[in-house]
């Protein structure tokens, strides 16, 4: 036997071995699979950062809001200390291609179930039912009906479906403005050329609690549909059923009432009582 024909088949095997194992390496990234983790190691959370009293960086560099809260808990109960967690930026238009990518482990974004994003993400809950509302100046007293929205300029965010929902079914003549964030929709609101802003009611009243824009404008008071706020994971991820337990554990504790009353009760905002797992109020 050849020694040095040996040794050559012996480093081209090795090399064959390397190369299968990063080429599926990659080909599981590119896929977006999902990651393992254990105690210990960081998790990846995505967020929204411009929503006080929902989910907010500050500037600073430190995180608040209820979204923050639940997205904490879960995460203690999946074994990760608040220090695991790398935050990122979740923004309306972003969380599917997030999630699908495997840029994440999971979103609490203000994040609304339906069907056209179930069928390419999963959802863990609901842990709060929000219901749309609209913004508007406290001076303004020409918006006192839904209807009243038809050729007023109404601003949204970018992949969000609040303002859609307003033209279809409730103000068909309504102006859609859709902005990049809601901080852009609140300098239109408050400069006059925006005339209401449309969400969820506890985005909105976590926006109308901020001491800039204190006394400034004013809810709506219009309940123009149900939010299912749910956890985002990536499609057949078993995080699923975990988080859904981790919730379940947060409302019957009394965390999940603590986290409400703290970060939206400051602006009177009247939650509706914790949702059951697994059921969405049509």
């Amino acid at each position: 036997m050849n020694p040095l024909r040996t040794s050559r088949a012996v480093v081209a095997a090795a090399a064959a071995v390397v190369l299968s194992v990063t080429s599926a390496g990659f080909a599981n990234a590119a896929a977006g699979a999902p990651r393992d983790h254990g105690d210990g190691d960081k998790i990846t959370v995505g967020i929204k950062f411009d929503q006080p009293g929902i989910g907010l960086k500050t500037p600073d560099g430190t995180y608040t809001g209820l979204d923050v809260d639940v997205a904490t808990y879960v995460a203690k109960q999946l074994g990760h200390q608040p220090s695991d967690i790398v935050w990122k930026e979740a923004k309306s238009a972003d969380r599917e291609t997030l999630l699908q990518r495997g840029d994440v482990d999971f979103i609490a974004a203000s994040y609304s179930i339906n069907d056209k994003r179930a069928e390419k993400v999963d959802f863990a809950g609901p842990y709060l039912l929000a219901h749309q509302d609209v913004l508007i100046r406290a001076d303004d007293d020409s918006i006192k009906k839904p209807s009243d929205l038809n050729n007023k300029k109404l601003c949204s965010v970018t992949g969000s479906t609040s303002a859609q929902n307003v033209k279809d079914k409730i103000a068909p003549d309504a102006q859609l403005q859709e902005y990049g964030g809601y901080s852009e929709c609140l300098t239109g609101l408050e400069n006059g050329v925006i005339d209401a802003v449309t969400t969820d009611d506890s985005i909105l009243a976590g926006y109308a609690s901020q001491p800039e824009f204190k006394g400034k404008f004013k809810l709506g008071g219009f309940k123009m549909s149900n939010e299912n706020y749910g956890i985002g994971v990536q499609k057949g991820s078993d995080l699923k059923g975990k988080i859904n337990t981790a919730l379940e554990k947060m409302v019957a504790d009394g965390s999940w009432e603590a986290a409400v009353k703290k970060n939206l009760g400051p602006a009177g905002y009247q939650n509706e009582p914790a949702p059951k797992i697994g059921v969405v109020v049509q």
